[in-house]
């Protein structure tokens, strides 16, 4: 994700008046300070040569260090600005903070001065529920947008396999490397082991019918989708443990949300797309391994074709800023296609499962993960306020889907506070999939209960049962990708900022937990 800081503008530094007027001695100037006037330099030329000698050296070493010293601190802003990224245009509605709080202020002074303001926002979204309905498009469109993927993947699977699964005609030689070009294996050492692995056993992925060569092909039979700093990671490596998910390699694709647009290079749009073929080749470790049980080669068949697929990019769920960029000059507020458009086309009876967690707490996670140096809960707080205030502005103008799709306004947010709109996401999800397809659970409930959880999840796929060992192992596993120890440090948020971002999320939370019938998703704050 990007921010940019825009506090170090050259046109906002104060300029002297008569700069340009003034005569300036450089480090070339010979006259020495003391000289009278009226004599000629030209009659001291030993005075000269002492100069030289003496001052000139020491203004040019000087002059130089000071340099050194200017170019390194430049570079160092220039790193920084470039690691939290750069934005690709101009804004097209330039977003500015609401003016809450004037003169020095101290967290606790700023949840007073906010309060009122916190109150007419969440008026402003209540009164924005009726724009929140979105208009699904129509399939066809969806469709023309990248028809090669629904030239690849065609409308229905074989009915005799668990995971998503068809048969590709090869076309060429069997010696060609099917893996080279994978641009996922150039950009992961893990992957392109296992194509390494994979490739050696290519050949049993072939299968002649009809005198003609086909490979398997498969989909991801589920989707965790996110939210990011909301468990994904864990779950996803407790699955691997089952037997049925053992064969699935990378957790975090992202090419429903970024790699099939590719990689955005400033001033040059889009570049390196990962075609649908590359990411296909993701799931070929389970197809080669279906194939050997469809193909009776293995005395677990029935296992084989129970084998399933899945992926946890963490994305999937909220990203859609690459429509800002491929519609960028259209007049649309909103984005005209989501990525759930696109799975739902291909794959209309994906399981997808979503982890949620206490918005708050999540913001504050997602603070201490990705913010890169100089982190206090002093500076969350601040941060959050900003955040909460150009919301507001935005609010005003726009409708709250707009505002939480707007790549313009998040790239402006020092945090993802909008992350945390957990409603707008889970409803947008629902107005494309079934209810029964969509499976959303708490942190709170997993970390409380995490076997009853996994079960959960695992009724929901339908794997199981589990022996006694996979069972042990799965409850015994350590947590994965908790708080880092230098974050721990830092301690808690502070309770003025506790305090607002409750009243903040607080009607986002009332509409998850009416449209999903569940209380706990209020998150009822003490």
């Amino acid at each position: 994700h990007t921010h940019s800081d825009y506090s170090y503008r050259p046109q906002n530094l104060p300029l002297t008046d008569n700069f340009g007027k003034r005569s300036v001695r450089t480090f070339v100037d010979f006259r020495h300070t003391n000289m009278p006037e009226g004599l000629d330099i030209k009659g001291f030329p030993l005075l000269c040569l002492v100069n030289l000698s003496c001052v000139s050296k020491v203004k040019v070493i000087s002059f130089l260090v000071g340099l050194v010293l200017m170019c390194l601190i430049m570079a160092s802003y220039l790193l920084m600005w470039d690691r939290k990224g750069l934005l690709l245009s101009e804004f097209p509605h330039p977003f500015r903070p609401v003016v809450i709080m004037t003169g020095a202020t101290t967290a606790e002074d700023s949840l007073d001065r906010s309060f009122i303001d916190v109150k007419t926002l969440v008026k402003m979204i209540n009164s924005n529920e009726q724009n929140t309905s979105r208009k699904v498009p129509d399939e066809k469109d969806v469709i023309n947008t990248d028809p090669h993927v629904f030239i690849v993947i065609p409308r229905h699977f074989l009915p005799h396999v668990k995971s998503p699964c068809w048969y590709e005609e090869l076309s060429g030689d069997l010696g060609t490397d099917p893996y080279k070009n994978n641009r996922f294996s150039l950009r992961s050492k893990s992957f392109k082991n296992v194509c390494d692995h994979m490739r050696a056993r290519f050949h049993q992925n072939v299968c002649d019918i009809d005198g003609k060569r086909f490979r398997l092909r498969c989909l991801p039979y589920f989707y965790i989708i996110g939210q990011p700093k909301c468990g994904t990671t864990d779950l996803f490596h407790r699955l691997l443990m089952l037997p049925e998910l053992k064969f699935n390699t990378i957790k975090e694709p992202h090419w429903w949300t970024r790699k099939r647009f590719g990689y955005i290079r400033f001033k040059k749009g889009f570049q390196e797309r990962f075609p649908i073929e590359d990411y296909l080749d993701l799931f070929d470790l389970a197809a080669i391994n279906i194939q050997v049980g469809i193909s009776g080669n293995s005395s677990g068949e029935h296992r084989a074709n129970e084998i399933i697929t899945g992926e946890a990019s963490a994305s999937t769920m909220w990203d859609n800023q690459a429509w800002s960029y491929l519609h960028g000059n259209e007049e649309q507020t909103e984005p005209p296609f989501l990525a759930q458009d696109f799975i739902h086309a291909v794959q209309p009876g994906a399981k997808i499962i979503i982890m949620l967690r206490d918005p708050v707490e999540r913001l504050y996670s997602d603070y201490l993960y990705f913010t890169l140096a100089n982190k206090s809960a002093e500076d969350f707080h601040q941060k959050v306020v900003e955040c909460v205030q150009l919301f507001q502005s935005c609010l005003s103008e726009r409708s709250l889907r707009s505002c939480v799709y707007n790549t313009s306004l998040f790239n402006a947010m020092p945090v993802r506070l909008t992350l945390g709109m957990y409603f707008v996401f889970v409803l947008d999800w629902l107005t494309v999939f079934q209810r029964e397809q969509i499976l959303v659970l708490q942190l709170e409930d997993y970390a409380a209960n995490l076997r009853k959880t996994l079960k959960t999840v695992f009724d929901f796929l339908g794997v199981g049962p589990l022996s006694e060992q996979v069972e042990a192992s799965l409850t015994k596993r350590p947590m994965s990708n908790t708080r880092r120890a230098k974050d721990r440090i830092l301690g808690p948020m502070l309770p003025a900022t506790r305090n607002l971002l409750s009243q903040f999320y607080q009607p986002f939370n009332s509409k998850l937990a009416n449209i999903l019938n569940k209380k706990a998703f209020l998150w009822s704050y003490s």
